[in-house]
Formats: C-alpha cells, sequence, structure tokens
C-alpha cells in the first residue's frame, strides 16, 4: 500500500505541473478521458489539434465503489481434509471496496505520431503499480519524408504495441480499473471480452464505412517456449458508423476473433484488474485478490479458438441502444472435443438535461454453454438497472441494481442455484 500511495502522491503532483505548464490539452487522434469520450468507438481522422511540437499530457481514472450485495446457493457440502466446507460461501455485507487508479501517458511524437502508455496504480488484483500496456499510435506519414501521403492520411490508422485488441466494440464501453467513465454500469458483461496482446493492427475509415485487420501473438505475454502450443492470432472487423440524420447515429459492426492455439489465451481472462462485485459467489477462504473474478464466467477455451460478435449501437436524441450478441468456439488444451458458447447484452440509456449530464439505464445479460469438465448445459443471467450523474465533465457518480442468477450447474459446484442482488454506487473522475 505505502508504494501505491506514494504513486499516487507523485501522479498528483506531475497531473498538477502539468496543468500549470498547460499540458492538459487535447491530443491528435485520441479519446479524451472525460464526458467527451462518451460513444468513442476507434479514433476518428478528422485532424482537430494543431501538432505544436513533441508535448507530453499526463492524466488518470479514479473510481471507487460502495458494494452492498447478498448471495446465497443451494450446493450440497464439499468438505476439505481441514473440515472446510468449499462450498460454503463467504459472509458478505455492506461497505466499500478499494479505490483503483490508472496513470494515462500520451506523448506526442510527430505530426500523427502518438503514443499511449496506461499503469495501474492501485487495483483489486495487484497491490502494486504495473503496466497494462502501451502503443504507437501513426495517423500521419509525413514524418517518414515520403512525399505525398494523402492515401494514408486520410483513410488509414496503424497501431503497433502491447495493446488492448479491437475485438467487438463493448470493450470500448467497459469499466478498465480506474477508468469507469464510458461505462454506463457499475460492472462489465459475465464474459468480458478483454485482453492485451503484443501485434499491430491497420484500420481503415471512409465515409461511416471501416474495417480492420490485425496479427497479434495471441497471449497476454509475450514468449518463446513451448513453440508447438503458439500460433499467431487474427483479428478482423468491418462495420458502419455514421448520423444518417442530424439526431440519429447508426453503428454496425461485426467482428471475429481465430487463433490454433496458445500457451494461456485470455480472451476471456485478460483483465488482471479485476471485477467491481467483490466475493460474490466466492468461498469462505476466498481472498479480494486471487478471486478477482467475482460474479464474471470464463469458458475456459485455449485451443482453436473462434469467437466473433456483432455490435449495433444507435443513438437518437438522448436514447441509445447497445448490443452485443457473441459466440465463441473452442476447447481446453487437452480437450477431445470444442465447446461453443453464447452471449447476450442489451443496454437501453436515455440521457437527459444540459449537456447530457443525468441518465438512466438498464441491461440484460446472458451467457449460456457447455461447462469444462462436467459437460453440462449451463447458464448465467443478469440484470442491471441504474442511473448517473455526470456532476462535471470530469466527475461522474452511478448507482446500480444488480440481479444475477447461475441456472443447470451440478449439485456439487457452489455455483448451484447460486445468485446474488443487491444496491452498488460508484464515483468516477477522469482527466
Amino acid at each position: 500500500m505505502k508504494k501505491v500511495l506514494f504513486s499516487a502522491i507523485a501522479v498528483i503532483g506531475l497531473v498538477f505541473s502539468g496543468m500549470a505548464q498547460g499540458l492538459q490539452r487535447d491530443m491528435q487522434f485520441w479519446r479524451p478521458y472525460d464526458q467527451r469520450g462518451l460513444n468513442i468507438f476507434e479514433t476518428g481522422k478528422e485532424d482537430t489539434v494543431a501538432y505544436e511540437g513533441m508535448r507530453v499530457r499526463i492524466g488518470g481514472h479514479f473510481a471507487q465503489q460502495w458494494q452492498n450485495l447478498s448471495h446465497s446457493n443451494t450446493a450440497t457440502p464439499n468438505v476439505n481434509a481441514n473440515g472446510v466446507n468449499l462450498n460454503e460461501l463467504i459472509d458478505i455485507g455492506a461497505g466499500t471496496n478499494l479505490a483503483t487508479a490508472n496513470l494515462n501517458i500520451d506523448v506526442a511524437l510527430a505530426d500523427g505520431l502518438r503514443m499511449n502508455l496506461i499503469t495501474y496504480l492501485s487495483s483489486r488484483h495487484h497491490p502494486e503499480a504495473w503496466v497494462k500496456g502501451g502503443y504507437i499510435q501513426v495517423d500521419k506519414l509525413g514524418f517518414l519524408n515520403l512525399g505525398e501521403t494523402d492515401w494514408f492520411d486520410k483513410y488509414l490508422t496503424v497501431r503497433i504495441g502491447h495493446m488492448e485488441i479491437n475485438y467487438g466494440d463493448a470493450h470500448f464501453r467497459r469499466s478498465d480499473n480506474g477508468n469507469a467513465f464510458y461505462n454506463p454500469f457499475v460492472e462489465n458483461y459475465i464474459m468480458d471480452a478483454f485482453t492485451t496482446e503484443v501485434g499491430g493492427e491497420v484500420f481503415f475509415q471512409s465515409n461511416g464505412w471501416l474495417a480492420m485487420a490485425a496479427v497479434t501473438g495471441g497471449e497476454i505475454q509475450g514468449g518463446v517456449t513451448n513453440p508447438a502450443n503458439r500460433s499467431p492470432n487474427f483479428i478482423g472487423k468491418f462495420g458502419y458508423d455514421k448520423y444518417v440524420l442530424e439526431d440519429l447515429r447508426v453503428r454496425l459492426t461485426g467482428s471475429i476473433y481465430t487463433t490454433k492455439s496458445s500457451q494461456r489465451n485470455t480472451l476471456w481472462g485478460g483483465d488482471r484488474a479485476g471485477s467491481r462485485y467483490y466475493m460474490v459467489m466466492e468461498n469462505t477462504l476466498a481472498t479480494t485478490a486471487a478471486q478477482f473474478t467475482s460474479g464474471r464466467f470464463n469458458p475456459n477455451q485455449t485451443n482453436n479458438i473462434t469467437t466473433w460478435v456483432i455490435n449495433p449501437f444507435v443513438k437518437f436524441h438522448g436514447l441509445e441502444f447497445f448490443g452485443n450478441f457473441e459466440q465463441s468456439k473452442g476447447a481446453a488444451r487437452g480437450e477431445a472435443n470444442d465447446r461453443t458458447w453464447t452471449q447476450i447484452g442489451t443496454d437501453l440509456l436515455y440521457r437527459f438535461g444540459t449537456h447530457e449530464k443525468f441518465y438512466v439505464a438498464g441491461r440484460y445479460n446472458k451467457v449460456e454453454g457447455t461447462l469444462f469438465g462436467s459437460g453440462l448445459d449451463v447458464s448465467i443471467d443478469r440484470v442491471q438497472i441504474g442511473g448517473g450523474w455526470f456532476i462535471t465533465k470530469n466527475l461522474l457518480a452511478k448507482l446500480e441494481y444488480v440481479n444475477q442468477n447461475y441456472n443447470g450447474f451440478a449439485a456439487n459446484d457452489i455455483r448451484n442455484g447460486g445468485k446474488f442482488n443487491g444496491l452498488m454506487i460508484e464515483a468516477v473522475v477522469g482527466f
């Protein structure tokens, strides 16, 4: 905790120093870290910020939750050699969760050339500061002195690094440790498609049409051992995003992610920061840091993974709809047959007030498929209802009621008859 405290103090000092020097201005081809970043997916090609030489921008995100959830199950006792019932749920009640924080560093290296680095200063899974990832983004080629480069500058964007992969659109709306500004709810989807991988992507956009192709190492960390278990990962996206009328925006994208094999694929387990629902459906031996994915589900697929998702997004005045219709097929290492999992997520929001500073929202989320090991067909469903208030463009308060149910799990599984529900309150700062 001392490291976290010292890091936070250092960041605060850097931020105030940067603000004093005017370093908090916007960057080229960049998504703002405050309310202005809502409903921005990939950064566009509109060049609205002049390049004035190399510049460093330091920002941050901070999130804090108050939780009042209760959980229950009907699993049969599973007593270990020490007399502990591993299917007994830990006693939880109302209280505050760990405050989480991100340090955001963006560097304008040249006209149309930007570097991004995000560091988690405090997270549920790690008590120490550690780097989420970083990348170089290229939107112009003038710095290479190649002559006429309009063919690239107008239509193409390239990213290279150890970065958040661009599979689907839900990752643009999820909570990312301290950054919960873009998520209208407190927690992400049950199957949280998010990971960082080493690789590169080429993104095309013109008159609303968009397409992306990427190749990565297929794992959250690089590696050279066990080469027989490692294969490249291929990601593709195609879609359309445009205001078809003055107040009507329509976006529809389809994405695919596929890899033959990996030593440790983390498409469904790449968030090392942790979920917002602390300790739900965990047993009495669980700890906050070790069991950091409470309330989520990982289908445990490592080999022959092919997953696709369709994401519609519609915004008409203050009314918004976002959908996530997904299928993941693959097997664990050594498993004879592939298993299929599907996920449905539907978000409906209404934003109102001056500059849409208030919103109400509802979400339905369900996953179902064949469970690793037992072969049982199970499902998990969740309803989230809540709202939020942008007190300023940099400060957001959320309130949410959640109800989640586990269906079809074996009698000796801790999730048998499982459910949790209750209230969540979250405060978020972003700049």
